[in-house]
């Protein structure tokens, strides 16, 4: 039978009465979430940004630029997939990124990871719950902050009863959402015209074209969008303490996420902007109904069908990174990172407070209606992260080779290399959209750097799963 991290660390020799007792108050359900499940969550991690968000490259790039932006973009993020998959088979923790980062580099290389992904998974909700409040505000009348509060209380009450029966409920939700997008593809196809790809009218930048309308710049511009049909499918890991066989059900979970989300990606590029015109969609708060209005009219069955289970495309993703950003808060503050009372478990098994206190910031960001620039901002945390994990899992293919990898990356670090390259590029390609909105995510970096330097690295607890699973894993093999 296979050990799990929480069986392993009670095990260890050494622990003391008070460090079972903490790690006690801070346990995860354990064998929660099959493979199954797991796709689920990787898909609605990131549904959300077919229905709305990608758009928004169309007016940074045109659609030959966003178009060259997602190959580029798919090609890291399938790499990244499959590096990752190696490292979490290797380290089945909550912790995700963050535990592979630290076991490659130690305390600090695993705060700046785990930071990192903490602002990708912290402000995403509320870019999502913005988009939530647009297609509400079109289909009931009803928009804004009480739409904003409503899916915050709403869908942190669910995690609050535990990982199986949420995760449950929104692979249900990711299941219709999947539905509308398969009716809006099957709708468009037959009124594809490459003619409306290139409607957007020529600029002067250099390499201006209709292919390229922004010039070349405008690849570089529609990285970021590109990014959010992706977005957040890389917190598959986070589930590990919660899986069922986690060294099979993870890889699983990754690539087959990765492959569904790159397909709907590409079929909705294509044929979104092919049927109704990029110039259309470019600016479109809701551009999948806006496309079905543009091609069959206004008050068609398609376009309220689309628009109306469309909001579960987006209620997906919202619910499904509210527990990824619980679970990264759960890890760190057990590591002692963050504030140790933000690890503590209800009868539930459920991070109660890494639920709460993040969803209360969240829905303050949300106020601010602009989630165009929270998108950014979330896109900032997600590139500086790919970097760091990418450089762990280089660095631990080098310097431990000795670690079980029951699962092992295609090419190795090459692959790993290529994602690495790539999420450098998308990194700077934030700063190129809007250097403001770069800026205030990188101030928001510093104050969680700074609070590690100042406070929180001399408050780190011992025992966490993160610090000891290569010696647990080699006391194991010792003991077969």
């Amino acid at each position: 039978m296979t050990s799990t991290p929480n069986d392993q660390k009670s095990a260890v020799s050494g622990s003391t009465q008070a460090e079972k007792d903490y790690f006690a108050k801070r346990q995860l359900k354990e064998g929660a979430v099959g493979w199954v499940l797991l796709i689920g969550l990787g898909v609605a991690y990131v549904i959300s940004g077919d229905f709305a968000g990608w758009n928004f490259g169309l007016a940074q790039g045109g659609w030959g630029g966003m178009f060259v932006a997602l190959i580029a973009v798919a090609l890291m993020y399938l790499c990244m997939c499959l590096s990752m998959s190696e490292m979490s088979t290797m380290l089945p923790t909550a912790g995700g990124g963050y535990s592979f980062a630290r076991t490659a580099f130690g305390p600090l290389g695993g705060y700046l990871t785990g930071t990192a992904i903490l602002i990708e998974y912290a402000i995403a909700p509320a870019a999502i719950a913005v988009f939530i409040g647009s297609y509400c505000e079109s289909l009931f009348g009803i928009g804004g902050w009480i739409v904003y509060l409503t899916c915050y209380i709403v869908f942190i009450a669910i995690h609050l009863k535990g990982a199986g029966e949420a995760l449950k409920i929104m692979f249900g939700i990711t299941a219709v959402a999947c539905i509308a997008l398969v009716v809006f593809i099957v709708s468009m196809f037959p009124h594809f015209d490459s003619k409306n790809l290139f409607d957007i009218a020529v600029g002067t930048q250099a390499g201006a074209s209709p292919f390229l309308p922004f010039g070349y710049i405008g690849i570089w511009a529609a990285v970021p969008y590109a990014i959010w049909f992706f977005l957040a499918v890389e917190g598959v890991p986070l589930a590990a303490e919660e899986a069922k066989d986690p060294a099979k059900s993870l890889p699983r979970g990754l690539i087959g996420a990765m492959l569904i989300l790159a397909s709907f990606a590409l079929l909705i590029l294509f044929l979104g902007p092919g049927a109704a015109g990029a110039d259309t969609l470019k600016d479109s708060g809701a551009p999948l109904v806006d496309a079905l209005i543009a091609v069959y009219g206004e008050n068609t069955w398609l376009a309220s069908f689309v628009n109306f289970v469309g909001l579960a495309g987006l209620i997906a993703s919202f619910f499904s990174i509210i527990y990824a950003y619980s679970r990264q808060i759960f890890a760190l503050s057990r590591a002692g990172y963050l504030p140790k009372k933000l690890s503590l478990t209800n009868s539930n098994k459920a991070p109660y407070l890494a639920l709460i206190v993040p969803g209360i910031i969240g829905f303050l960001l949300s106020l601010t209606g602009e989630g165009d620039l929270l998108i950014l901002m979330a896109v900032f945390g997600a590139t500086i992260s790919y970097v760091l994990m990418m450089a762990s899992h280089i660095k631990l293919r080098l310097s431990r080779p000795d670690l079980p990898r029951p699962y092992k990356t295609p090419g190795g670090i090459m692959t790993s290399g290529i994602a690495l390259m790539l999420a450098f590029f998308a990194v700077i390609a934030g700063l190129m959209v809007d250097p403001k909105v770069w800026f205030m995510a990188a101030g928001i970096y510093v104050v969680f750097i700074l609070y590690f330097v100042i406070f929180s690295r001399h408050h780190l607890v011992s025992g966490t799963p993160e610090e000891e699973f290569a010696e647990i894993q080699a006391a194991s093999d010792d003991l077969s």
